[in-house]
């Protein structure tokens, strides 16, 4: 068994790398190159720590879960949009040239599914678990046990709590911009309950996946950039 201690940093590498480049300012990397170096670094960090990732499959058929995730990805952007519309500033918005936005589709819908999923349903939602179960146990240092005692790949699938839930979806909503939380708190509940539902990963990526694509699509109709 791999202790969580030592399973955060495979968990948490692809997701720095690619806050990292984007955190780049763009008098030193332009969009297009920031994507590109996205594309590059976070499957081969992916690939780096796959032998350390809790599996993506469940109890219940691919399939099933892959059809799930889709309609629940286009229920998801329908309430993304929604949220969003409040707080959203037209005036902002900018036009993404061709290849940056080819870029970023690939990046979001491609790689950003796949890293996020793993990092905030499997491993924090999880870690959040086994710290919750440890608390209630009476462990006199739950945070101790979950970390030093416990591993995520020991999670049953679709196992739950409700601070499993709460604590995913607030780290989930932190890593977005402030207008966006209204609708990424509603997110994370969703992707929280296709993981009890469906009681895998593969579920949730899909959804995601699915989300993100269709976003890009639908500003890339309607010209509403500042959904995106």
């Amino acid at each position: 068994m791999v202790a969580n201690r030592q399973l955060i940093l495979p968990y948490a590498a692809p997701y720095l790398a690619y806050v990292g480049i984007a955190s780049i300012p763009s008098t030193y990397l332009s969009t297009e190159l920031g994507y590109l170096l996205r594309l590059i670094a976070v499957p081969l960090l992916l690939a780096w720590a796959w032998r350390w990732y809790c599996p993506l499959r469940g109890p219940r058929s691919v399939r099933g879960s892959v059809g799930v995730g889709a309609v629940a990805g286009l229920v998801g952007l329908v309430v993304w949009i929604a949220l969003l519309t409040p707080f959203a500033a037209p005036a902002e918005a900018q036009h993404w040239t061709s290849q940056a936005f080819l870029l970023r589709l690939l990046s979001a819908g491609l790689v950003v599914p796949i890293f996020e999923e793993l990092m905030m349903r499997g491993f924090i939602f999880r870690l959040a678990l086994q710290w919750d179960k440890a608390r209630k146990g009476g462990e006199p240092d739950p945070l101790h046990t979950a970390l030093d005692q416990r591993s995520v790949s020991e999670v049953s699938p679709g196992a739950w709590s409700w601070a499993a839930v709460g604590i995913s979806i607030l780290a989930f909503t932190s890593g977005h911009a402030m207008h966006e939380w209204p609708a990424a708190l509603a997110y994370g509940l969703l992707m929280a309950g296709l993981w009890i539902n469906r009681k895998d990963l593969i579920a949730c990526i899909t959804a995601h996946a699915v989300t993100n694509i269709a976003l890009a699509c639908f500003v890339y109709a309607t010209g509403f950039w500042q959904y995106w």
